[in-house]
């Protein structure tokens, strides 16, 4: 059976990068009928950050990455990369230098440390085949590493996995994705209300790219107006705390961020403050909607507004005074949005 891994470090949210790693390596495995492994490879506590992998089961839920096993912590696997070391030095593959155990070879790697933690080099590989990795897909950052991880293996008695390495998400400047480029986080990115949706969509359109990929927001921003014009009513209600009935106000927001924005103007609008010119738009609206009974439907809507413009209808006017603000969602999204009696209360607080 194919076996994948993901193996975040526990330094914090995942970067874009790592999470386009993860539906990589979750793509193989569906694609094959195989398994996804969860490790964190948390052998350098130098590095470790309270509450990182927390973040990391988080954003995996997010993102909707499911594993099937896991998460193993190298950190509880020392036994193992203990005796896989003996084992190299008795083969005499390894020998001891200066309290550590280093491994025989053109570059002389570290393989335990003087305090008998394993580095990422030992553990990764002595894990990989313990735990049955048939397959690596990393990024191409790890390339240097697959002729030491293939000899370390084969060292060891085991068969290699197969190694594929994927390109990597850089910036404008051509470097690898970080802080500097601005969100690059998945949890700077939930914060900033992209839905997870878009950041899959996005991720799973890059597919496994040869060769480094420079990261594209618009293309992230056009996926997320798409992920939640495609959401259903009550989960997108859900997901911005909203009524129901303000779902098509909240269908043009370019985020969630900004669906909440709309929600909040909705349901609490700002004080408008309006000149004596606007009375007859609102005075001509308010006759208008007096006679419609209920909610507006998105044709009656339209059909209200089409009036309006028809008689030179300050549109600008009547959007102050039903929601404070002067941009936000179409004209009609907001008239079927709110109920007859809460539009003509608003309009008469303007008046």
């Amino acid at each position: 059976m194919v076996r994948v891994r993901f193996a975040p470090s526990p330094t914090g949210s995942l970067q874009l990068g790592n999470a386009l790693t993860a539906v990589a390596n979750r793509g193989f495995a569906d694609r094959r009928d195989g398994l996804l492994l969860l490790r964190i490879d948390d052998t350098d506590i130098t590095r470790a950050a309270a509450g990182s992998e927390a973040s990391i089961l988080e954003d995996l839920d997010w993102l909707g990455i499911r594993f099937e096993e896991g998460p193993v912590r190298q950190s509880e696997r020392v036994d193992s990369h203990r005796a896989a070391a003996g084992r190299l030095r008795s083969a005499g593959h390894a020998y001891e230098d200066e309290g550590a155990i280093r491994f025989r070879g053109e570059r002389r790697p570290t393989l335990l440390r003087p305090d008998g933690s394993a580095t990422y080099q030992l553990a990764s590989v002595v894990d990989d085949l313990e735990l049955g990795v048939t397959h690596v897909i990393r990024g191409k950052d790890h390339l240097g590493n697959t002729r030491l991880h293939r000899a370390l293996a084969t060292a060891l008695g085991g068969e290699p996995p197969e190694f594929d390495h994927h390109g990597l998400i850089v910036g404008e400047d051509g470097k690898k994705l970080s802080k500097r480029h601005g969100a690059s986080s998945l949890a700077e990115l939930r914060a900033e209300g992209i839905p997870p949706e878009a950041v899959r969509a996005y991720l799973t359109e890059l597919g496994l790219p040869r060769g480094d990929v420079r990261f594209d927001p618009a293309r992230l921003r056009r996926l997320a107006i798409e992920a939640i014009a495609a959401l259903p009513d009550e989960e997108l209600a859900s997901r911005v705390e909203s009524p129901l009935e303000f779902v098509p106000a909240l269908r043009g927001a370019r985020d969630l961020r900004e669906a909440r924005e709309i929600m909040r103007s909705l349901s609490t609008p700002e004080a408008a403050d309006l000149d004596e010119a606007a009375r007859p738009t609102l005075e001509r609206f308010r006759e208008l909607r007096s006679r419609s009974n209920g909610r507006l439907d998105a044709g009656g809507a339209r059909s209200l507004v089409r009036e309006l413009k028809a008689v030179g209808g300050n549109l600008r006017a009547l959007r102050l005074a039903l929601t404070g603000r002067e941009r936000g969602p179409e004209l009609w999204a907001i008239l079927t949005a709110l109920s007859r009696d809460e539009t003509l209360r608003r309009v008469d607080a303007a008046l």
